[in-house]
């Protein structure tokens, strides 16, 4: 048997997590900037002076560096932005757990979604004859080709009709068997 061709869609990377866990992801990353931009807010500590001899104060967690911060971390990623408050570190470090444990499981997934065949099970001739996806022949002039080719078995006449049509591409007759098995 030939393996089957293999099709790709662009958004196979999602496949490991459903639409309904996507969904819940791009909420905890919003809450969580959202959070993290409160926490900051209400710390005095998260207040700084880049001057002392200027009074002014600037905080460094804004809506988009908080977000910024949030999907650095989801994506593993460095950034340039430090908690200093215990309240945004607590944030910080539930978040980072979270994406530990998220991207864990990302990746399991997504390897176990690699590596297993969208196939459904082909447990008999007849799966095999009313399929389409695997492709399959035999060695032409041998016994296998000559029972085939003279059967009166629907299940293998149909795989018979399958073979001669898949034979115009050269996909299903070969001189040997180890020519087929690829």
């Amino acid at each position: 048997m030939k393996k089957p061709e293999q099709q790709t869609d662009p958004l196979q990377f999602m496949l490991p997590f459903s639409g309904r866990v996507w969904t819940c992801m791009l909420l905890a990353w919003l809450l969580t900037s959202l959070l993290m931009l409160v926490c900051a807010r209400l710390s005095p500590y998260e207040w700084y002076s880049h001057n002392d001899c200027v009074p002014v104060v600037e905080n460094q967690f804004g809506a988009l560096n908080s977000m910024w911060f949030t999907i650095g971390s989801l994506m593993q990623q460095g950034s340039d932005l430090a908690p200093r408050a215990s309240s945004t570190r607590m944030v910080a470090t539930t978040w980072w757990f979270f994406t530990l444990l998220l991207i864990s499981s990302y990746t399991a997934n997504l390897a176990a979604f690699l590596t297993t065949s969208r196939l459904g099970n082909i447990d008999s001739v007849e799966a095999l004859a009313s399929q389409s996806k695997v492709k399959f022949g035999c060695p032409v002039g041998g016994a296998m080709y000559n029972f085939f080719k003279n059967s009166k078995i629907t299940v293998y006449r149909r795989m018979w009709d399958s073979m001669v049509s898949w034979s115009a591409k050269n996909e299903s007759f070969v001189g040997k068997t180890s020519e087929g098995i690829s």
